[in-house]
C-alpha cells in the first residue's frame, strides 16, 4: 500500500476507534491503562479489569470504606454513574465475592473535542507551514491527525472541483501542532485535513490554502544602521534576505523600511530599493531607531513582519561642503571583515545639489516652452501678414491687366474710324 493510501487510512482507523471507544458501554483504554474517560453531567459505565462480564463484584472509593454498589445490584462487573461530576474523579476498586481484588479503575472526566483553529502560512515559495489549536479545552489527552489534498481542475468544460488522492502531513517533531507541505506547487490548491481526537469522540477542520495567499517571508536579518562620515542628517542602513528564503532570480523580495528619532512616535518609512539605503533627513545628534520588512516582490501575500529595531546615531562630525564619491562613501561605510553586499551602491550626493539639479531642470524647461511659444508666435505673424499681402495684389491684378489689352481689341466692339464717317 502507498504512503498516502496507509496515511489516510491510519486516519480513518483512528476517528473510527475513538467513536467506538466512547460509544461502547464499557471503552478500552485510550490511554494509559487502567484510566476511563467520561463527560460531566452524563452517565458513565466503569468496567472491573480482570473480571469477565457478568461476574458480580462489590465497588467502592478508593481510601473509602462506603460501598457504593453491591453484587445483587445485577449489574455484574459494572459501575454505573448516572451523572458524572467532577468530584466523581478518582481511583475505583472492585472486589470479587471472595474478597480478591478485581482491579482498580482511574476515572477522568472531559469534554468531547471540538473543531480546532488552524491556520497556514509559507516563509518561501516551496513550502506551506500549518499550525492549529484547540478551540475548546478538552481536559482530556487529545491527539492530533493530519492530512492534506491537492485539489484540481479537470480540463473539461465544467468547473468543478477533484481532489488528490489524500497524503500525510508529518508533524515534525511528532506531536507538535505543526505539520508542513514540502515542495507545494507554488499556483496550486491544497486542502488541509486536522482531526482532534480523544477518547470521547473526533473532530475534523477542513481548510483550503494556496501558497500564493498565504505567502509571508520571514523578517529580513542581519540590519545594520551606521552614520555617515561628514553628514548630520545621514544614516546608512542595510540588512540581508531572511536565511529561510532561497534566493532566486525569479522569486525576489522588495523591502520598506521604516524609522524615527528617540521620543518620536510616528515613524518615517521609505521603500528601497535593494538591500541598503540611506536616510536623507535624520534629526541631526538624535539616536534613531530602524526596522525593515519583507514581501514577494510581486505582491503575492503579505508583507512579513517587522525586523527587530536598531538603533543608529548621525554623525557629529563638521558638515562636508564637497560632493563626496558615491565608492568612497560606500568604501568607508564597509567593514573590511564584512563580506560584500549584493545591492548597488547608493546615491550619496547632498541635498543642496539635489535642489540646484531641480533648479536647472526647471529653468531649462521654462526656456524651452519660451521658446516654442516664440517660434509659434513668429509662425503665426508671418502667416497673417502673408494673407493681407495676398489680398491687396488681387484688387490690382483685374485693372492691371485691363490697361494691356486695347479697347478696339476687344471682341464684340465696332470700329470707331467707321462709326465716324457714318455719322
Amino acid at each position: 500500500m502507498s504512503c498516502s493510501c496507509s496515511g489516510l487510512s491510519r486516519v480513518l482507523v483512528a476517528v473510527a476507534v475513538a467513536l467506538v471507544s466512547a460509544s461502547s458501554p464499557c471503552p478500552q483504554a485510550w490511554g494509559p491503562p487502567g484510566v476511563q474517560y467520561g463527560q460531566p453531567g452524563r452517565p458513565v459505565t466503569l468496567c472491573c479489569p480482570g473480571v469477565s462480564a457478568g461476574t458480580p463484584v462489590y465497588w467502592f472509593r478508593d481510601k473509602e470504606p462506603r460501598l457504593l454498589q453491591g453484587p445483587d445490584s445485577g449489574l455484574g462487573h459494572e459501575l454505573v454513574l448516572a451523572r458524572a461530576a467532577f468530584t466523581d474523579e478518582g481511583t475505583y476498586i472492585c472486589q470479587t465475592l471472595d474478597g480478591e481484588l478485581g482491579g482498580t479503575v482511574t476515572l477522568k472526566l472531559g469534554y468531547p473535542p471540538a473543531r480546532p483553529v488552524v491556520s497556514c502560512q509559507a516563509s518561501d515559495y516551496e513550502n506551506i507551514s500549518c499550525t492549529w489549536s484547540p478551540s475548546q479545552v478538552s481536559g482530556l489527552p487529545t491527539r492530533y491527525l493530519t492530512s492534506y489534498r491537492k485539489k484540481m481542475l479537470p480540463g473539461t468544460g465544467h468547473q468543478r472541483v477533484s481532489l488528490s488522492t489524500g497524503q500525510p502531513c508529518p508533524q515534525d517533531p511528532p506531536g507538535a501542532a505543526r505539520c508542513a507541505i514540502y515542495w507545494a506547487e507554488f499556483w496550486s490548491q491544497y486542502r488541509m485535513n486536522v482531526t482532534e481526537v480523544n477518547p470521547l469522540g473526533a473532530s475534523t477542520r477542513l481548510l483550503d490554502v494556496s501558497l500564493q495567499s498565504i505567502l509571508r517571508p520571514d523578517p529580513p536579518e542581519g540590519l545594520r544602521v551606521e552614520s555617515v562620515p561628514g553628514y548630520p542628517r545621514r544614516l546608512h542602513a542595510s540588512w540581508t534576505y531572511p536565511s529561510s528564503w532561497p534566493r532566486q532570480p525569479h522569486f525576489l523580495l522588495k523591502f520598506r523600511l521604516q524609522y524615527r528619532p528617540a521620543q518620536h512616535p510616528a515613524w518615517s518609512m521609505v521603500e528601497p530599493v535593494g538591500l541598503e539605503e540611506v536616510i536623507t533627513d535624520a534629526v541631526a545628534g538624535l539616536p534613531h531607531a530602524v526596522r525593515v520588512s519583507a514581501r514577494d516582490f510581486l505582491d503575492a501575500g503579505t508583507w512579513s513582519a517587522w525586523s527587530l529595531e536598531v538603533w543608529g546615531t548621525p554623525s557629529t562630525g563638521p558638515l562636508t561642503n564637497e560632493i563626496p564619491d558615491a565608492g568612497k562613501i560606500h568604501t568607508q561605510l564597509v567593514d573590511s571583515t564584512a563580506p560584500p553586499r549584493p545591492s548597488p551602491q547608493p546615491d550619496p550626493r547632498p541635498l543642496d545639489h539635489r535642489d540646484s539639479l531641480e533648479q536647472m531642470v526647471v529653468l531649462a524647461s521654462l526656456g524651452i516652452f519660451s521658446f516654442l511659444g516664440l517660434a509659434a508666435g513668429a509662425l503665426a505673424l508671418g502667416f497673417w501678414l502673408r494673407l493681407r499681402w495676398g489680398g491687396k495684389d488681387a484688387h490690382q491684378k483685374p485693372g492691371f491687366l485691363a490697361l494691356r489689352i486695347p479697347a478696339d481689341k476687344l471682341p464684340g466692339t465696332p470700329d470707331l474710324k467707321t462709326h465716324k464717317s457714318f455719322r
